[in-house]
């Protein structure tokens, strides 16, 4: 098929990531970045190799070459400027967390469904071999029952201007590194029916470390730790009632290997290391051409936004 042309709106650090990720397969074409201050974004497309460079989201947005968007505008962002490409005729691919309130999220779908394009929440490790083995395992019976996830991700934050640390901008641990924890639960489990969460606030008034419990159906738990105030972590595992599963690196995927883990015995399962923004980008140019399915859709984001709404409506303090 012919490649996707692709613009991106920011000049932000994780562009690099998905950039790196789309170039190694060959649906997907980078031809244009946009941001606010012309001088940031032309030395940012001539960094990265972009022909085109724009110094308004708008003027991105309406460039009739671009057919899709990539979204890696801070969290308060996320919403406003996906319904307006969505409206300029682009289909979007937005950074997770699409949003932290469920009605916006379905608001947002509902534009694109009115506009007949695409939209997609940016789960980047959703796409991975790892994780699709892992809810195989799950699936297969291979821990028995399930009864437990436990979830952490955790790194510090030790820049003040970080926008990770902005109330205003939807910052906060479980909005930037919490939500990979909700997202590999809600994968496992379903949908939670109930949550409990404690936080301890700094920036200017976001949770720097954030601690939740999900009930989901079937008495199945899960609890997760999240931060921007602590050393770098990221594990999942997965408990039944006969093993479990562990992996040492489930959201970014660089090192792939699942450890099935029942009683005396370890069996390490290990994958083929993948780039998990390729794939995404991937996934989302084949659905745009009419050659695969999104991997992930209203649902899902609809049920990421509510469970993070569940979260903070029942924090302490």
């Amino acid at each position: 098929m012919a490649p996707v042309k692709w613009g991106i709106v920011s000049t932000a650090r994780i562009n690099q990531l998905f950039i790196a990720g789309a170039r190694q397969i060959g649906d997907v074409e980078i031809a244009a970045v946009a941001g606010r201050d012309r001088a940031r974004v032309e030395a940012h497309a001539a960094e990265h190799g972009i022909p085109r460079a724009y110094d308004s989201y708008e003027a991105l947005c309406a460039d009739p070459e671009i057919e899709a968007v990539y979204i890696s505008l801070p969290n308060s962002m996320h919403v406003e400027w996906t319904i307006k490409a969505l409206e300029a005729g682009k289909h979007v691919l937005c950074e997770k967390p699409l949003s932290r309130h469920t009605a916006e999220v379905e608001r947002a779908f509902d534009v694109a469904e009115r506009e007949g394009r695409l939209l997609m929440e940016a789960f980047m490790y959703r796409h991975n071999p790892q994780t699709r083995r892992v809810a195989e395992l799950v699936a297969e019976g291979a821990i028995g029952r399930l009864r437990l996830i436990r979830a952490q991700f955790s790194f510090l934050a030790s820049d003040p201007t970080n926008v990770r640390l902005s109330r205003e901008l939807d910052g906060g641990a479980l909005m930037d590194v919490g939500c990979y924890c909700v997202s590999g639960a809600r994968l496992l489990a379903g949908e939670p029916q109930h949550a409990a969460g404690c936080q301890v606030l700094g920036g200017d008034g976001v949770d720097v470390v954030f601690a939740g419990t999900l009930a989901f159906p079937g008495e199945v738990l899960a609890h997760f730790d999240a931060g921007l105030a602590l050393a770098g972590r990221d594990e999942l595992e997965v408990v039944g009632d006969e093993g479990s599963l562990f992996l040492d690196d489930p959201w970014h995927c660089r090192r792939p290997v699942i450890e099935a883990r029942r009683g005396a015995t370890v069996e390490r399962i290990e994958l083929e290391a993948v780039d998990s923004y390729g794939l995404e980008a991937q996934n989302f140019s084949q659905a745009i051409r009419g050659e695969a399915e999104p991997l992930l859709g209203r649902a899902d984001a609809i049920g990421q936004a509510r469970a993070i709404e569940m979260l903070y409506a029942s924090c302490w303090p």
